[in-house]
This record gives structure tokens, C-alpha cells and sequence, in this order.
């Protein structure tokens, strides 16, 4: 009998996991990880700016024709519109990453819809573009996000691989990365850290210097999220 509440409660708790955390988890809010795999193209995405340090990812992005999702927060984009604007005109997609970087689990549905919201209203105010896609901040969804996402009209986006580099040195993020781009994958590395401002992004930097011109040599396209997935251009309806 014990054994078997026991079994029960870790059930439970390992779905309750899977389901805020796991990449591929729809239960509390529909998303996607990857995109088809037909097409010899990846997403590279880029979470918590605009930062003073995007200018330089901007460079280096155009510096190999690649093309980026951006998942800016509210707070930063009111802070650096014009980066915000600048990755804009340099054809990037822009997608939703919170207002103030908070954790969304174990939030209420208002606080949700609040930090979502206030963001989706700031980057359409400052960039003249409404995001259609969202990422969690952590990559934790919880309950409420979906009526949220449904309501602003977003696409949860997770990822296939994620870089670490708020931790790893560039070779290290290279080595992680550099056999884990396949068709299809969403790549996820950081522009800013979290509400800091002018983030030291040196290691982001430093593993995209050597991991653009390998993937490009080994013949993937560096697409939007958005492209990768439906076939369309930056900024555009999913739908």
C-alpha cells in the first residue's frame, strides 16, 4: 500500500517536471523545440537583451549573413530602444522573453499575463512590430501561460540545444554546440543576463566566432525561428 502511494507520488512529481521543464511538454502550454528536418537550416535565438553588448552580436551576425530570434525583455527594451530597433532593420525576429526576467512558475495566471503582456506592449510601442513568439524565462512553463500565450497571440518557443554560456568559456560553448546543430534545431545562447546592464557576453561572442563559419562550411542556413519553421519571413504571422 505504502509502496504504491509512494510510486504514485513520484509519478506526479517526475510528470510535473516533464511538464514545466521538458522541452518537447505541451500540458501546460502548447510550444515547439525544433523545426522540420528536411531543410539543412537552424535557428539561432537569443534571450534576456537588448543589451549594450547586442551591437557586437549584430556585427558578427551580419558578419556571416546570419540571420537571428531575438526574445527580448520589456525592461531592457524601454532601456535600449534603439538596439532593440537596430536588430529590427537588420531583419532579425524579435520575440517576447518577459518584462522584468521573473520566474513564472509557481506565479499566479495575472502575473503572468502581466509580465507577458507589458513586454508584448513595450516592443510593439518602441519597435512598430507585434512578437508572435514567446520564451520562458528559465524555460519554465506553469499554469495560465497557455490562456496567456492565447490571448497575446504567441507561440511558445523552447530549444533543441542550449549554449550555457552564462557559465562556459567560448571554446567550451563550441565544443558543447558544434556537433548538435542538425536540420531543424533551435539553438539558444544569451545577449544579456537577465536585468544586468552591459553584460559581459565575451564567451557568446568568442563561440560564435568559431561555431558561424563551421556550420556554414558544413552547408546550414542560419534562418529566423519564424522561417524555420513556417516557410515565412522575419516577424511574420505563423498562422
Amino acid at each position: 500500500m505504502l509502496a504504491g502511494i509512494l510510486l504514485f507520488l513520484v509519478t506526479v512529481v517526475a510528470l510535473m517536471v516533464w511538464a514545466v521543464r521538458g522541452r518537447s511538454a505541451r500540458l501546460l502550454a502548447p510550444s515547439v523545440w525544433r523545426g522540420p528536418r528536411t531543410r539543412r537550416a537552424i535557428a539561432l535565438t537569443f534571450d534576456d537583451g537588448p543589451s549594450e553588448s547586442t551591437p557586437y552580436l549584430l556585427a558578427l551576425l551580419a558578419k556571416h549573413r546570419a540571420k537571428a530570434t531575438f526574445f527580448v525583455c520589456g525592461h531592457h527594451a524601454r532601456r535600449l530602444p534603439h538596439v532593440l530597433r537596430q536588430a529590427v532593420r537588420e531583419g532579425h525576429e524579435i520575440g517576447n522573453h518577459t518584462d522584468t526576467h521573473e520566474a513564472l512558475y509557481l506565479r499566479g495566471p495575472g502575473f503572468i499575463l502581466e509580465q507577458m503582456a507589458r513586454a508584448q506592449d513595450s516592443i510593439e510601442h518602441l519597435a512598430g512590430l507585434k512578437p508572435k513568439l514567446f520564451r520562458p524565462t528559465y524555460g519554465a512553463r506553469w499554469f495560465g501561460m497557455r490562456q496567456a500565450q492565447q490571448k497575446l497571440g504567441l507561440t511558445c518557443v523552447m530549444w533543441t540545444s542550449i549554449a550555457r554560456d552564462w557559465v562556459l568559456d567560448g571554446p567550451s560553448i563550441a565544443e558543447r554546440l558544434v556537433k548538435r546543430a542538425a536540420p531543424g534545431a533551435i539553438i539558444c545562447f544569451h545577449d544579456g543576463r537577465d536585468l544586468r546592464h552591459n553584460p559581459d557576453i565575451h564567451a557568446t561572442l568568442q563561440a560564435l566566432e568559431l561555431l558561424l563559419p563551421r556550420w556554414s562550411a558544413a552547408g546550414y542556413e542560419f534562418l529566423t525561428v519564424s522561417e524555420l519553421l513556417w516557410n515565412k519571413t522575419s516577424n511574420s504571422d505563423p498562422e
